[in-house]
């Protein structure tokens, strides 16, 4: 395994499988989600593998779990119990970019956070933020978490409609490198997602 670029969110739905799977596939990368909760309205990895990435370069999650929450809670209704063990990072040639659930102390387990098994993990980690109102309260209570246990933020993936001074306003109060933005997008295929990705981020941080 080459190299690992993790990727998290502010909070749910903003935009984190979308970015994760066009970055996977525009850099030519694996693709995993460690955990999947809910499976009736579809999986991230099917969205990943609908969005460009080659069925070769996912990796299988190491629990699919039915109810669409909390893995911790999503696992206590499934009779299954999460082993941490099966969380480390698998063995793939090449890069490998690895998509959390939900936002960054969403919780594995009753006792350990998404955070806290990044921070084992010990890789660069891409926050995706919205644009939108709250973005800037969310965003550096973020990268404040991912900070306190010590894992190493690559820098801020935005998503939504620009907006100059909310995403200037992290970045320097975070400190953190802003990594580009990706529009919301009229139609949403492998190939103009793509096109979104190449344009939108500066590829020379993901190399």
């Amino acid at each position: 395994m080459h190299r690992v670029i993790v990727v998290t969110g502010t909070d749910t739905d903003v935009g984190k499988t979308v970015f994760a799977a066009g970055l996977a596939a525009a850099i030519g990368a694996h693709y995993w989600k460690p955990v999947q909760a809910g499976l009736e309205d579809g999986t991230d990895t099917a969205t990943a593998s609908k969005l460009g990435v080659p069925a070769q370069r996912i990796v299988p999650e190491a629990y699919r779990l039915a109810t669409p929450c909390s893995p911790h809670r999503a696992a206590e209704i499934d009779g299954v119990q999460i082993d941490l063990m099966r969380l480390a990072l698998p063995d793939v040639e090449g890069t490998l970019v690895v998509e959390g659930a939900g936002g960054a102390l969403v919780p594995v387990t009753r006792e350990t956070l998404y955070a806290d098994v990044f921070a084992r993990w010990g890789q660069p980690t891409i926050v995706v933020a919205r644009t939108g109102l709250g973005t800037i309260n969310h965003t550096l209570l973020t990268i404040e978490a991912l900070r306190a246990r010590g894992v190493p933020i690559l820098g801020i993936a935005f998503v939504g409609p620009a907006e100059d001074d909310s995403e200037a306003t992290i970045c320097e109060m975070g400190n953190v490198p802003r990594l580009g933005r990706l529009p919301h997008l009229a139609s949403l295929d492998p190939d103009s997602l793509q096109a979104a990705i190449l344009s939108g981020f500066d590829m020379e941080f993901f190399r």
